[in-house]
């Protein structure tokens, strides 16, 4: 969708919260395509256009009920505005839907492929921070009944079956048959892992990337709850190391991330030990979801591939 398009179709989805206070400003056009709008009732908001195909009606409804309940119980996270109709959601007159949540000014605390501007103790003072987050989204999440929310799967078929939720990662076209082969052993080895374990499925984000975590004055947010699934809560850890995996004090941001999800979930040492093995399902989950969103001969599918490479041998 081109940004023209994505901006005239925005200001056709805005009318369903009142209409807008001057054009929307186009921040994001990936996965969804996502404006800053002023609505005319003077309430700045994040709006929404979904990418099609990618989660049904009833999905997106579930995600904003979802956080509706979590910043009601006081979590830090965006809130969902309905429309003027009372509703989560506006279809626009091709199927494709909007939505709107509150707009937190705030700045990512990173980004894919920059390196952190400060000392290790640093990234691991703000880890533990992190960690603290995303102990406080379960804990809140587990006080939800979310039986009836509609969200897809992240459990081990989903990751590692024959048809991965995002994509083939053994597939990858920049793999050499022999690195195809490692990922494999290690995918088998990570299925047995997992039904030893025998952890719980529980509504998790499934997406913490720096990039969806802000920080202010008033502390870290967590946003774009996009990706949001019934999954394994160490693979939320995990998703928050992923972009770090090949740092040389990895374990110390894997022990400060710990440490700040332990003090408020209190131990769980059955993660904690697992925390390498929710680091390469990740990378195994971006290496498939590269594929379909870039075009042959793309070396970022090389990136992605290399990556999980690299926490498949940590994890052997």
């Amino acid at each position: 969708m081109t940004p023209e398009t994505a901006t005239a179709k925005a200001l056709i989805a805005a009318a369903a919260w009142g209409g807008t206070d001057g054009t929307p400003r186009l921040i994001n056009n990936r996965e969804n395509a996502v404006f800053e709008v002023r609505f005319s009732n003077g309430m700045c908001a994040a709006l929404r256009l979904h990418r099609m195909g990618y989660q049904s009606t009833a999905s997106i409804k579930s995600e904003l009920l979802w956080t509706e309940k979590l910043h009601e119980a006081g979590f830090a996270c965006p809130n969902p505005i309905r429309t003027s109709e009372d509703a989560l959601t506006y279809e626009l007159y091709d199927g494709q839907i909007a939505s709107a949540v509150s707009w937190i000014e705030a700045t990512p605390i990173g980004e894919s492929d920059v390196l952190f501007d400060g000392s290790a103790p640093d990234h691991c003072a703000l880890y533990r921070n992190v960690g603290r987050l995303i102990g406080q989204l379960h804990q809140a999440t587990d006080a939800i009944d979310t039986a009836p929310l509609q969200r897809p799967l992240w459990d081990s078929e989903a990751l590692l079956g024959d048809d991965p939720h995002w994509g083939r990662f053994w597939e990858n076209p920049s793999l050499a048959p022999d690195e195809a082969t490692l990922l494999q052993t290690a995918r088998d080895k990570a299925r047995a892992h997992l039904l030893a374990l025998d952890m719980s499925i529980v509504l998790i984000h499934a997406d913490l990337l720096q990039e969806n975590i802000l920080h202010n004055n008033d502390g870290l947010w967590l946003i774009d709850f996009d990706d949001g699934g019934f999954g394994y809560r160490g693979y939320d850890l995990g998703t928050a190391l992923i972009q770090h995996a090949e740092l040389p004090y990895m374990d110390d941001l894997s022990k400060a991330l710990m440490s700040g999800y332990q003090s408020v979930c209190g131990p769980q040492p059955e993660i904690e030990t697992a925390i390498p093995l929710f680091v390469m399902l990740r990378s195994m989950a971006s290496c498939g979801w590269i594929i379909s969103r870039t075009e042959p001969g793309d070396p970022r599918q090389r990136v992605y591939a290399e990556r999980a490479l690299h926490c498949t041998r940590s994890y052997l």
